[in-house]
């Protein structure tokens, strides 16, 4: 349901684009091994950029990337991210087929900030849930500006590839979540996936790759570098380039004064954080009755054991951090594997 296109072919490049890097990755056709991966930044626009001159940057990042590593043929699997779609859940009588899709397009059409007959829309079935005496489907709904879509889309021209199929962060991070898991057990339970990136955060209640309840949390990078900027007297982007370099070290060479200035400049917004996924919690424990959640997997640009210890001891649900690798043999260039989350969830994505 969450197809705009599709085609069948080898296994396509999985291409996520962020706020400030462009990652790509491709399985062989099998999903077995991994044929290229990389990541690169995208270079920084000026104040009064427009938007044809950023997609103009940002393909131009891609084609970098092509060049850069062994990526096998054109198609692509693109994502839209959470700029561009609106999230709605609603929850509609028990009906299906066309009965289904109008419903649906009936419930969301005075939510979405732009007109109906411009608005492309897909659509997953969660479950049921009883409401009084009446019993109804949830519906997680995502809606995308035709405009914006059609952006998107000649920015993947514009970098001489072709799109096969465009996905939504949620699923793919779902997907991911699922190629992790190593018994077939793991599939059956239900987890909460939480992809921190650099302006917001994505929670995904998912059992195996599907998808029960999504929300964005307006938490990211962007305000733990802020916190660490305020609290050390510093430029937000000295601030950014100390928790990344000091992060990414091994914790035997850390400095210790700075890990402790970092963690109490932080730890407000780890607790604010840990507030908006205990309320997904919640939410799901009284809509999704009988199965509690079983763990929590923190993936994303600010993934980190320090995290996941952190949201353990304040969720009191055991949480790891996503190794979307786990399974694929990858050099060490690839540096933080739960950046990857999205990109690798992409990749994986069946066009069958």
């Amino acid at each position: 349901m969450l197809t705009w296109f599709k085609r069948q072919g080898t296994a396509p490049i999985g291409v996520d684009v962020g706020t400030r890097f462009v990652k790509m990755v491709q399985f062989s056709s099998d999903r077995t091994r991994v044929l290229a991966a990389g990541r690169w930044e995208i270079p920084p626009a000026p104040a009064k950029t427009s938007t044809q001159e950023q997609t103009q940057r940002t393909a131009e990042t891609l084609k970098r990337g092509l060049r850069e590593r062994p990526f096998v043929g054109r198609d692509v699997v693109l994502c839209l991210s959470d700029k561009q779609l609106v999230l709605q859940n609603v929850r509609v009588s028990k009906v299906g087929g066309p009965d289904l899709d109008r419903a649906v397009a009936q419930e969301i059409a005075g939510r979405v900030p732009f007109p109906v007959e411009e608005t492309e829309l897909r659509y997953v079935e969660s479950v049921d849930v009883r409401q009084g005496d009446t019993l109804l489907r949830e519906i997680i709904v995502f809606a995308c500006h035709r405009p914006v879509l059609a952006q998107a889309l000649e920015m993947i021209e514009l970098a001489e590839l072709r799109p096969v199929a465009v996905d939504v962060e949620p699923a793919a991070l779902a997907r991911n979540y699922a190629s992790q898991c190593r018994r077939g057990d793991d599939l059956k339970q239900r987890a909460l996936v939480v992809h921190v990136g650099f302006a917001r955060t994505a929670a995904v209640i998912t059992q195996g790759d599907e998808m029960l309840f999504v929300k964005y949390i307006d938490i990211g990078g962007t305000q733990f570098d802020a916190a660490v900027a305020r609290h050390l007297n510093m430029e937000p982007s000295e601030a950014a380039a100390l928790r990344r370099s000091h992060g990414d070290r091994r914790s035997d060479l850390q400095d210790p004064d700075v890990v402790r200035s970092v963690t109490e400049a932080t730890r407000p917004i780890v607790e604010r954080l840990a507030q908006e996924l205990a309320m997904c919690v919640r939410y799901h424990s009284v809509t999704f009755r009988g199965q509690p959640l079983a763990r929590c997997v923190i993936g994303g640009g600010e993934a980190s054991p320090q995290l996941a210890e952190s949201l353990t001891k304040l969720l009191t649900l055991p949480c790891e951090v996503s190794d979307p690798f786990r399974l694929f043999p990858t050099g060490s260039h690839l540096g933080r594997k739960g950046t990857w989350d999205v990109a690798v969830g992409l990749a994986l994505r069946d066009l069958n």
